[in-house]
């Protein structure tokens, strides 16, 4: 089994109720009651399913991988009660890029890394990456967030504040499904 493999299965079963799917930008995913989260592939059937590895971290230089470490926490805390998938692709335009330039635009002129960094560590996030699996995938990124209730508007700041930036401009598709853990086992 590959460890770094996650499935995100939306239908009738999972750890998390779906309270919300907005499509903020293109087509959203299909509207299901739960969200089942495994490691490797699913197991069950589903709706829809979005995969994505976790990776080394890109574009972020040392001293800034410094300032997340020390900050920011794991998920699974008891206290966040409340998550998000943001799934997202972006343009032809952003991949004819080279790397150089991507770090530009996400960190010099949009300051992605500074404003994460803001909201840490109330909230947690693990970034999954979808151009490295072998199939083609809906998405190039799925953004996975966790955060006690008390963080939810800290929450809604940090989607306005990154969405206020030039990197935002080369998301051609991003849906945003909001959750609630389910109680119980």
């Amino acid at each position: 089994m590959n460890e770094r493999l996650w499935s995100f299965s939306g239908g009738d079963h999972g750890q998390w109720r779906v309270t919300d799917v907005i499509a903020v930008t293109g087509e959203a995913l299909a509207v299901t009651a739960q969200i089942d989260i495994v490691n490797g592939a699913p197991s069950r059937p589903a709706v829809w399913t979005l995969q994505g590895v976790t990776s080394n971290e890109r574009y972020v230089q040392q001293d800034e991988k410094q300032k997340l470490v020390a900050v920011q926490q794991g998920l699974g805390r008891a206290a966040s009660t409340q998550a998000a998938l943001i799934p997202i692709r972006k343009s032809a335009a952003w991949w004819a890029l080279t790397q150089d330039e991507r770090r530009d635009i996400l960190e010099i002129r949009s300051r992605h890394i500074e404003i994460g960094l803001r909201y840490l560590p109330p909230i947690a996030r693990r970034l999954h990456h979808c151009r490295d699996l072998a199939t083609v995938q809906a998405y190039d990124f799925l953004t996975w967030f966790e955060f006690a209730p008390e963080h939810a508007g800290a929450f809604d700041d940090l989607l306005a504040a990154l969405r206020n930036t030039p990197e935002w401009t080369y998301v051609e598709r991003e849906t945003e499904v909001r959750l609630q853990r389910n109680e119980g086992p």
